[in-house]
C-alpha cells in the first residue's frame, strides 16, 4: 500500500474557512472537531494517578479485571449479557482499531470492506491500508453474490447521529452469518442517546441479546470512553465480541507492540463504573444541543437524523462548502458533509464539543440576521 494512494487529510481543506472564522471580532467558535472540552471525571484522574508507578510491560490482552469490567458494562448498559471476558481487547483509542482492523484480519487485494454511505473517513482509509477495496453502501443487497469479508456499521453514526434499530441490526447479523462476513460495529456514541423512545439506557449494540441471541460469533463491537467521559487524550477504548476473533487480533498485536499502557487500563475501569459522571456530562450536552439546535432552526437550517451522538447534521439544501463559508463569515467553523462521502454533500456536521461560552456565542451569531 502506497501512502500516495491515500486520500488527502480532509481537515486540511478547511484552512481558508478557519482563517475567515478566526478573523471574527469575537474570535472563532470551532464546532468542526468532536474533541471534548470538559474535565475528565475525577475518579478517572485518580485512577490514572494511582497507577502512575508502572515500570513493567502491560498485557496486550488487558488485565482480567479490565476485561471483566467491560463485560459487566455491556450487561448493565448495553443489554448484552453474554459478553465473554476472553472476547474483550483494550485498544489505543478506537480510531487505531478502525484503521488497522482489515489489516489485522489479513484482508488484502481482492477483498471488499463494506462501509456506511455517510461515514467517518477512517473506515475507507483502513480498507485502503490493507490493500482491500472499500464499498460504501447501507444495504446488504449491494453486494449481491460477492459479499465483503468485513462489514462496518456505525451506530450512532458519525456524522449524522443515526441510530440503527434492533430489527435492522438483527437482519444484518443473520445475513452476515449466512455469507460468512465479519461485522464490526463502531458504537462510540452509544451513551449519548437523545431519543425519547430509546430501547434502553444506551443505543442498541451489535452484541445486544435481542440482536444476536447471545451468540457473538463473527461480531465485534468497538467502543471508546473519549465521548462519554472526556477521555480523548487518554486514548482509552476497547473491542468486544467473538473470542476467536479477539484471540486472532491479540496474537498479531503482540508482534506489533500495540499495547494500551497500564495506567490507561486502570483509568478505563474507573471510567466504566463512573456512571454518575457520564450522566452529568450528558446533561451538559443536552443543554448545549437544545440551544444550538434552536438557533440553527431559527436561522433556516434543517436538522436531519441527529438522534444520538455529539453532532447536529444540518443542511440548508445547498452545497456544503457554501454553507461552511456562510458560517465562517459569522465566526463559526464546522465540518463539511463531503468529508463523509458524496451522500453528505449538502450537509454540515456541527459539534456540541465547545464550552458553554462558545456555544452561547454561536447561538448569538446565528440569531443575527
Amino acid at each position: 500500500m502506497s501512502i500516495a494512494s491515500l486520500p488527502d487529510f480532509p481537515w486540511d481543506s478547511l484552512a481558508q474557512a478557519k482563517a475567515t472564522a478566526s478573523a471574527h471580532p469575537g474570535g472563532v467558535v470551532d464546532l468542526s472537531v468532536g474533541t471534548p472540552v470538559d474535565p475528565t471525571p475525577e475518579p478517572v484522574q485518580q485512577a490514572l494517578r494511582d497507577a502512575a508507578d508502572a515500570p513493567g510491560y502491560p498485557q496486550v490482552w488487558g488485565t482480567p479485571d479490565l476485561r471483566e469490567a467491560v463485560a459487566a458494562w455491556f450487561a448493565a448498559r448495553r443489554h448484552a449479557t453474554g459478553v465473554d471476558p476472553d472476547g474483550v481487547l483494550p485498544t489505543i483509542g478506537s480510531k487505531e482499531f478502525v484503521a488497522w482492523l482489515p489489516t489485522l484480519l489479513g484482508l488484502g487485494a481482492g477483498d471488499v470492506v463494506g462501509i456506511p454511505r455517510i461515514a467517518y473517513p477512517t473506515y475507507d482509509v483502513g480498507a485502503r491500508l490493507a490493500g482491500a477495496t472499500p464499498v460504501a453502501s447501507d444495504s446488504t443487497l449491494t453486494f449481491g453474490p460477492m459479499p465483503p469479508k468485513l462489514l462496518w456499521l456505525n451506530t450512532p453514526g458519525n456524522p449524522d447521529g443515526r441510530v440503527l434499530p434492533i430489527e435492522h441490526l438483527a437482519k444484518v447479523v443473520a445475513w452476515a452469518r449466512e455469507h460468512d462476513v465479519v461485522v464490526a460495529s463502531d458504537e462510540c456514541y452509544a451513551e449519548l442517546d437523545w431519543r425519547d423512545d430509546a430501547e434502553g439506557p444506551t443505543t442498541p449494540s451489535i452484541l445486544d441479546d435481542r440482536v444476536c441471541g447471545g451468540d457473538h460469533s463473527g461480531l465485534l463491537a468497538v467502543y471508546s470512553l473519549s465521548k462519554q467521559s472526556n477521555l480523548a487524550g487518554y486514548r482509552a477504548a476497547f473491542a468486544a465480541g467473538d473470542p476467536r476473533l479477539v484471540d486472532r487480533l491479540v496474537q498479531v498485536r503482540k508482534h506489533a507492540g500495540m499495547i494500551v499502557p497500564w495506567p490507561i487500563q486502570r483509568a478505563l475501569i474507573a471510567g466504566l463504573t463512573a456512571h454518575d459522571a457520564v450522566a452529568a456530562q450528558k446533561r451538559v450536552y443536552v443543554a448545549r444541543r437544545t440551544s444550538l439546535r434552536a438557533a440553527l432552526e431559527g436561522a433556516g437550517w434543517r436538522i436531519d437524523s441527529s438522534e444520538a451522538g455529539l453532532y447536529l447534521w444540518a443542511t440548508q439544501d445547498r452545497p456544503c462548502r457554501d454553507s461552511i463559508q456562510g458560517l465562517a463569515e459569522r465566526g463559526i467553523l464546522a465540518a463539511p458533509g463531503d468529508f463523509y462521502g458524496a451522500a453528505g454533500e449538502q450537509h454540515v456536521r456541527i459539534a456540541l464539543t465547545a464550552t458553554d461560552e462558545r456555544i452561547a456565542a454561536a447561538v448569538q451569531r446565528l440569531s443575527v440576521g
